[in-house]
């Protein structure tokens, strides 16, 4: 065992991660046994002409899992991703696999509030050169890092909670209006984790949400910033629907959050390999690890269910909901979220806004 390796498993987050994450996760396949009836799924898109699904993350894993399973059942599916090379294979494995299947792909860097508002700008002028319908009839944030050492973005927010958080609160908040321009029911899923469950108290103030707080810390509280940050987006979830709700009674944009449980992808590739590698052959013994084709059920579930399901937690497949943790109902809490991720949006759109107008001035 490398001294690296030992350092790890002597630190307090991997026996947060190796214990709490554990209970949290048996702590939800037990809210299972009280799940509500599952309600039917759309097996097709409700429309003559292919909705537009975007998903966050689509390189692999969960997101290139989804990808192909909506383009099999009819979507138009965005691709957004960071790396072009990663985009470009995963659209090449989608297409021998259905060779129908229509794909585009955008390379954005989702800890980035600059290459997030660049990506909304580049989805709209290729909707008008497509000549689409300058609408979206489903948005997947799916992205997600599990990072081992603090890294900031350059807007100085911690790139996980960026990542995980901020990036679906801004992309969802763009996107709005093109969502709200569909001409049937459209909907917003947010892919969150069982790991909220362990966060029994938090700040919804700036030096939280932006992570900045963490930075202060001796050592990198990894497995702390990830549980924040997909609770942030729980409350989101839950919020979002709520101020939909007020403004449109019909609800023609639904909201909903899904949690697939420990599916087997690249998302430990930070820590050291021999214990992701036992990690993973414990969760498989106990039958708690999913292939990704396996745990999408439940992002598909979230996606394709009826159009007056909204606001609810998915989990465990087969159309199931079960209730999250207690604190991801606090209202009060929410709203603070809400005010503060508000407040660093319409911040960093009017940096962008600067920026751009001095890269112009500076041109011209």
């Amino acid at each position: 065992m490398t001294k690296e390796t030992l350092d790890f498993v002597m630190s307090m987050e991997f026996w947060r991660m190796g214990l709490l994450w554990t209970l949290s996760l048996l702590l939800s396949y037990w809210n299972l046994l009280f799940a509500s009836a599952p309600p039917p799924l759309s097996t097709s898109p409700p429309q003559s002409t292919k909705p537009v699904c975007i998903i966050t993350g689509a390189t692999s894993g969960l997101g290139a899992a989804a990808a192909h399973a909506l383009s099999a059942r009819g979507f138009f599916v965005v691709l957004v991703g960071r790396s072009s090379h990663l985009l470009e294979k995963t659209m090449m494995e989608i297409k021998r696999k259905n060779e129908c299947a229509q794909l585009k792909a955008f390379e954005v860097d989702l800890s980035s509030f600059q290459s997030i508002l660049q990506f909304k700008d580049s989805l709209q002028q290729w909707l008008s050169d497509s000549q689409m319908h300058c609408s979206i009839q489903l948005l997947i944030n799916n992205a997600g890092i599990l990072a081992a050492s603090s890294r900031v973005t350059s807007e100085g927010y911690d790139q996980m909670m960026a990542t995980n958080y901020l990036s679906a609160f801004a992309l969802s908040k763009l996107l709005l209006p093109l969502l709200r321009n569909s001409s049937v029911p459209a909907r917003i899923v947010n892919v969150t984790s069982f790991t909220h469950r362990t966060v029994s108290n938090i700040q919804a103030d700036k030096e939280t949400v932006t992570g900045k707080r963490f930075s202060r810390s001796k050592r990198y509280p990894f497995a702390h910033v990830y549980e924040d940050s997909k609770l942030f987006l729980l409350l989101f979830s839950y919020e979002l629907h709520r101020q939909l709700g007020l403004m449109d009674i019909s609800r023609h944009i639904s909201v909903n959050a899904v949690d697939p449980g420990v599916v087997e992808t690249n998302m430990m590739r930070e820590f050291p390999p021999c214990l992701s590698s036992l990690a993973f052959k414990v969760l498989r013994s106990l039958c708690l690890l999913q292939s990704p084709e396996v745990g999408i059920s439940s992002i598909l579930d979230a996606a394709l269910a009826p159009p007056e399901i909204s606001g609810v937690y998915f989990f465990g497949g087969k159309g199931n909901t079960v209730r999250s943790s207690m604190l991801s109902y606090d209202v009060k809490l929410a709203k603070e979220l809400w005010n503060t991720s508000s407040d660093l949006f319409l911040q960093s759109k009017l940096d962008f806004k600067e920026t751009s107008t001095s890269v112009s001035n500076f041109v011209s």
